[in-house]
């Protein structure tokens, strides 16, 4: 996003945006043809477009609703959070809550030789699985884990460093060859994990970009074409999600949010049906815009968002995915806004997937014009702003596909429980799975509830989260996969010792 993530850092330059010019006509919607259907698990496998529409690999219309979680743009070179809770509680919450996508930003930073995260808190088990490791590593495990859960993620390359947000795609310390050299290089290592359905090429092109201008130093349209056809290169599965500029033939906006470019110059991939054009979108407590204050507010909205991204939808040309949109919610116009924008981006009951996509800013409570849809004490849901989205929220996918996303499975499981060893103080327990179904599992989750007060202080050979008396194990790299028939096994510690041996359950994930 164009303003602060944190309260210390606004950006003056938003109220410098200028306001639109001339009458708006719209555009006439245009009935995408429809697509096939199958019956394999919605959300399967990499996905791909058709006219406005996201398919998925076996051709089913799919919705991307989520959330952003930042962080890995910044110093702290990890998403946010991490210092207050366990990164798998907070997916498991995005999932509980409906959301089935998480965009997160990073910086071109986490790509440097010996980059490492800070603000990661470890006691009491929290994170354990995330110690010692790289930036780029736990995203790794970040990417793993949503993918069991069902969710897909979007990486979006936020900033050249951790510095701040950048006009261009480059700066003299980041030059051009060093963003698209990363970018490959992410494509390239979630080359086969379907969980990474695309990347966010650059976050809010503003002035002095332009998009057709054909100045290859700063048309933002042309350099999407270099970069987004250098990622297919060596990822052709990917989409790749392309935003807008600030300006377009004197109309200015929200930096990224102006797509009005498109219909004179559409961008060109070297790969058929990968493109989606992406905008953003703001309220008051960002920055103010002319038309909050136009006299017909709300109901001017919908013709604004048409002239400036949602015609590329309503004629059928591309996929729209609104990026970032988000609000404090405070202004009663900010609620007026929300409102009106969840309506114009459609409805799933009413729509199902043939509408616009699109991921919330933000899942932090610590984007400072913004807040999230945690409270700030980084557990409690802010459930006015999440009920706000809950009409366009769009079903999850089955997890356990190839690097944890896609495709599920109709392998079930069971799990037994048996204390190896208790002095007192404290105990060991070893936790057996076994494949009760007819077909292999591909992951696992084992959840149990002590009725005392039991903490597991390590454990190998799985992760897990505890909340309260609760515990959820989930299955290392090495032991997911377990043939029908087959166990495996995984043990942990815990204090104090002395009690019961809980009744334990299995979900095939």
């Amino acid at each position: 996003m164009f303003h602060s993530l944190r309260r210390a850092l606004c950006a003056a330059a938003a109220a410098l945006l200028l306001p639109l010019a001339g009458a708006h006509t719209a555009h006439a919607a245009t009935t995408p043809t429809p697509t096939p259907t199958s019956a394999a698990a919605p959300g399967a496998g990499y996905w791909h477009t058709s006219g406005r529409q996201i398919l998925d690999a076996a051709g089913q219309p799919m919705r991307i609703a989520g959330v952003n979680w930042f962080g890995f743009e910044t110093s702290n070179q990890v998403v946010h959070g991490l210092w207050s809770r366990d990164y798998r509680s907070m997916i498991d919450q995005m999932r509980s809550l409906g959301y089935n996508t998480i965009r997160l930003p990073y910086s071109d930073d986490i790509l440097k030789p010996g980059a490492v995260p800070n603000s990661i808190d470890f006691s009491g088990g929290k994170n354990a699985d995330l110690q010692g490791l790289t930036s780029l590593q736990v995203l790794d495990k970040i990417v793993a884990y949503a993918g069991q859960d069902g969710l897909k993620v979007i990486l979006d390359r936020h900033r050249p460093d951790a510095g701040g947000q950048s006009a261009l795609w480059y700066t003299s310390s980041v030059p051009e060859s060093t963003w698209i050299a990363d970018l490959k290089a992410l494509a390239t290592r979630y080359l086969g994990q379907d969980t990474v359905i695309g990347i966010d090429l650059h976050n809010e092109p503003h002035d002095p970009a332009c998009w057709g201008c054909g100045d290859t130093s700063v048309d933002w349209r042309l350099a999407a074409e270099r970069a987004g056809n250098a990622v297919l290169s060596v990822n052709p599965n990917l989409l790749i999600f392309v935003e807008g500029v600030q300006s377009y033939n004197g109309v200015s906006g929200w930096w990224g949010g102006n797509l009005m470019g498109v219909a004179q110059y559409p961008v060109r991939l070297n790969v058929a049906n990968r493109l989606v054009y992406s905008a953003h979108d703001y309220a008051t407590s960002v920055a103010q815009q002319s038309w909050f204050s136009d006299p017909s507010f709300p109901a001017n909205m919908p013709g604004i968002w048409d002239r400036y991204w949602g015609y590329i939808f309503k004629q059928n040309i591309a996929p729209v995915w609104l990026g970032e949109f988000g609000t404090t919610l405070q202004p009663t116009v900010d609620q007026k806004w929300l409102s009106a924008l969840v309506s114009y981006l459609r409805p799933t009951s009413t729509y199902g997937a043939d509408s616009f996509q699109w991921t919330f800013w933000s899942w932090n409570p610590d984007s400072g014009d913004t807040g999230g849809i945690l409270k700030d004490d980084w557990v409690t849901v802010d459930t006015v702003k999440d009920g706000y989205l809950t009409s366009i929220k769009a079903p999850l996918f089955p997890g356990g596909g190839s690097g944890g996303g896609g495709g599920g499975t109709a392998a079930s499981c069971s799990a037994s429980y048996a204390v190896s060893s208790d002095w007192g103080s404290g105990f060991n327990a070893d936790v057996t799975v076994t494949n009760t179904g007819s077909t292999a599992l591909t992951s696992w989750k084992v959840t149990w509830t002590w009725s005392g007060a039991q903490k597991v202080t390590n454990m190998w050979n799985a992760s897990y989260t505890q909340s309260g008396s609760t515990v959820t194990a989930v299955n290392a790299a090495q032991n997911g996969s377990v043939a029908a028939g087959s166990s495996v096994s995984f043990g942990f510690g815990g204090v104090p010792g002395g009690g019961g041996v809980p009744s334990v359950s299995c979900t095939a994930t």
